[in-house]
């Protein structure tokens, strides 16, 4: 995997999003998730689940849940977006797993500092970033 772009949990500004209950399915799968899924593997559980929603549906799901800060995702190194619900909802970053996709959120205070100061010195205001980590966790490094 290369390093991905990640979107900001920061909530759009918009209208609520009408429950239905194929937006319910995808909640409740994603709910049962620790790792990041792709649109895909989400589709293929639903569908184990017995949950009857449509691919194209499951993407526009997952892309208005991305926009309203519901879930974050990542650009794998194909380019795929992956998604999941964090346990944190203030800023945070990944550290994943490029053979298993295990995810752990990190804090990182020295990059916040550090991106905070360089914004600062380049009279920059109002500046979002995102770090994530790629490596291989304890099991698939053993």
């Amino acid at each position: 995997m290369s390093i991905p772009s990640a979107q900001s949990r920061s909530p759009r500004r918009g209208a609520e999003q009408r429950m239905t209950r194929q937006r319910l399915a995808v909640g409740n799968a994603l709910d049962s998730l620790d790792d990041f899924v792709s649109t895909q593997e989400l589709y293929r559980l639903l569908h184990e689940r017995g949950d009857s929603v449509s691919l194209a549906t499951t993407y526009r799901i997952l892309q208005s849940m991305a926009e309203d800060g519901q879930v974050d995702v990542l650009r794998s190194g194909d380019g795929e977006a992956v998604y999941r619900r964090c346990a944190v909802e203030h800023h945070h970053h990944h550290l994943l797993c490029r053979n298993c996709g295990k995810t752990v959120e990190i804090e990182a205070p020295a990059v916040e500092r550090w991106a905070a100061r360089v914004a600062e010195e380049h009279g920059f205001t109002e500046v979002a970033h995102t770090v994530e980590m790629f490596g291989l966790c304890p099991e698939c490094g053993a």
